[in-house]
């Protein structure tokens, strides 16, 4: 089972002939009570999709940018309740666009698979992106995810051969998440030339839309990934506009000045 909000969400997009834009911030950042109004102004700005970052001491995907958003976070007291405070916040005051809580699986193990979907579902979330559950340790978790509602995303890579592909999209729902380079999050100075292939290579195993993360920070760069993949996820580039903001407000400012250029990227296909 997947979630309906989040399957309209990207068919409607593709109705457009245009792909989606998803943008990533972590919960708890600039500041506990302030994550709301930063993804707050991801939607404003135009984003399709939106993610809530579950702040990690250890995130093995996360490069410099949101390692750096996920310490200021959890130095600020975040917690995991405060992360479904923040997904509750948005959805009600966004009804229409889905939310999607990206974690690593340590913490929702910890805190109960089946109590951490329905408090997710409890709080408007349209579902989970796990970028370190191996499909194979999945199953409990989709069941409590599909009792739900939840869409599960997975993450696949440049390094993910063909059988391997098949095998991560024949489980996950929602879409899936193209890694268009191999390394950790972060802005980049050209989207790597890995993605295109991998999403061509993820197609042919799935119906699921494919969108492609990992590197995006501008406009040119985010018309490049638009014209070959479902989604454009972007999530550095928006905490790197908060970092260097001189205050919270300029910050969200920002973030929403960058998502409408984003938002003009992936309509120029």
């Amino acid at each position: 089972m997947t979630n309906a909000l989040l399957d309209q969400t990207l068919a409607a997009a593709k109705a457009e002939n245009r792909a989606a834009l998803i943008g990533y911030l972590p919960a708890g950042f600039p500041t506990v009570a302030g994550a709301a109004q930063a993804v707050q102004a991801l939607i404003d700005g135009g984003a399709d999709v939106v993610e809530i970052g579950l702040p990690h001491s250890d995130p093995v995907l996360d490069g410099a940018t949101i390692q750096t958003a996920d310490d200021i976070a959890l130095r600020g007291g975040v917690r995991t309740k405060d992360v479904l405070e923040t997904i509750r916040t948005v959805t009600a005051a966004n009804p229409t666009v889905p939310v999607l809580c990206m974690t690593y699986w340590n913490p929702v193990d910890r805190y109960g698979q089946a109590r951490f979907a329905a408090d997710l579902a409890a709080a408007g979330g349209a579902g989970c992106i796990l970028p370190d559950l191996p499909v194979e340790e999945a199953d409990e978790w989709l069941a409590a995810a599909a009792e739900q509602g939840l869409a599960t995303v997975f993450v696949v890579a440049p390094s993910s051969r063909d059988e391997r592909l098949a095998v991560i999209t024949a489980k996950g729902t929602g879409f899936v998440y193209a890694a268009a380079v191999m390394g950790v999050t972060g802005t980049r100075a050209q989207v790597g030339d890995m993605a295109e292939d991998l999403v061509a290579r993820t197609r042919a195993t799935t119906e699921l839309p494919v969108c492609v993360g990992l590197g995006v920070s501008n406009a040119v760069q985010a018309a490049e990934v638009a014209a070959f993949a479902d989604g454009v996820i972007v999530g550095s580039a928006f905490v790197q506009r908060i970092l260097d903001a001189s205050s919270p407000e300029a910050g969200y400012a920002a973030v929403r000045e960058l998502t409408a250029e984003l938002a003009q990227g992936v309509r120029k296909r």
